[in-house]
C-alpha cells in the first residue's frame, strides 16, 4: 500500500462544542483506536489535524498506510470510519485505527479488471457491481489494488467474489457477491438473431438443394 503522513495534536476537550470550535479554525476532529482497552472496549487517542492535510487521504479511490504524528507520538494506523454531514457532505469526523506488523487487519481493496472480455467483443457491456473487496492479511501484504482478469468472461455471465484467490491474501466479502458482469446490449442481441436466422437459412437451402443429374 502507499503511504501517507499526517499530523496531528491532542484534544484538550471533546464534545460537539470543542469540535464545532475546531471546525471553524479548519481543523478535524478525530479518535485513534488502538489495542488498548479499558472494560473491554479501546480506548481512544483523541486529536484534531488540519482538513487541508486529511483531504489527500479522504478524497482518493487509493489505501494508505498513515503514519500519524500525535504530539510527537508517531502512530502506525489506517483509515476506519468517516463521519460527513447529512446536507452539505463536510467532513465532520474521522477515525482511525492503529496497526502492527503482525496482526491481520481486513481492509476494503481496490478492484482493477484486466484485459478485453469475449462477451465485450461480442458486442455486451461490462458491468462492475463491486468497486472494492474486503481482505484480511497483514497490512504489508495488502496490495493497493486487487487485478482481476476477465479475458474469458463470456456474454450473460458473473465472476463472483468465491471464484477468486489471490495469494497470502483472506477474502473477508461474501463469496456471492458478484464482482462483474458481462451484460447483454440490444446490438448483441440483434447480432446473436442474425446469426441464427442466417444459420437457418443456409441449412434450408442446403435441405432444398435438387441432386445434381447423373
Amino acid at each position: 500500500m502507499k503511504e501517507i503522513k499526517i499530523s496531528g495534536e491532542k484534544r484538550a476537550s471533546v464534545g460537539k462544542k470543542a469540535s464545532k470550535e475546531l471546525r471553524k479554525e479548519g481543523l478535524i476532529p478525530c479518535n485513534l483506536y488502538g489495542e488498548t482497552k479499558e472494560n473491554g472496549k479501546p480506548v481512544a487517542v483523541s486529536f484534531s489535524s488540519p482538513m487541508s492535510e486529511l483531504r489527500k487521504l479522504i478524497f482518493t479511490p487509493h489505501i494508505y498506510v498513515v503514519e500519524l504524528m500525535i504530539g510527537g507520538e508517531r502512530h502506525t494506523a489506517i483509515l476506519r470510519e468517516i463521519q460527513f454531514h447529512p446536507v452539505t457532505d463536510a467532513v465532520l469526523h474521522v477515525d482511525f485505527y492503529e496497526i502492527n506488523d503482525t496482526k491481520p487487519i481486513v481492509m476494503g481493496v481496490p478492484v482493477k479488471l484486466q484485459g478485453l472480455a469475449q462477451g465485450v467483443r461480442d458486442g455486451g457491456r461490462m458491468n462492475l457491481s463491486i468497486r472494492k473487496i474486503n481482505v484480511k492479511a497483514p497490512y504489508q501484504q495488502i496490495p493497493e489494488h486487487l487485478d482481476i482478469d476477465v479475458t474469458g468472461l463470456r456474454l450473460g455471465k458473473s465472476i463472483k467474489v468465491g471464484d477468486l484467490s489471490f495469494e497470502n491474501l483472506e477474502l473477508v466479502t461474501s463469496k456471492d457477491v458478484v464482482v462483474c458482469s458481462v451484460k447483454a446490449t440490444r446490438n448483441a442481441v440483434e447480432s446473436s438473431t442474425d446469426a441464427e436466422e442466417t444459420e437457418g437459412t443456409e441449412e434450408t437451402a442446403e435441405s432444398t438443394e435438387t441432386p445434381a443429374a447423373e
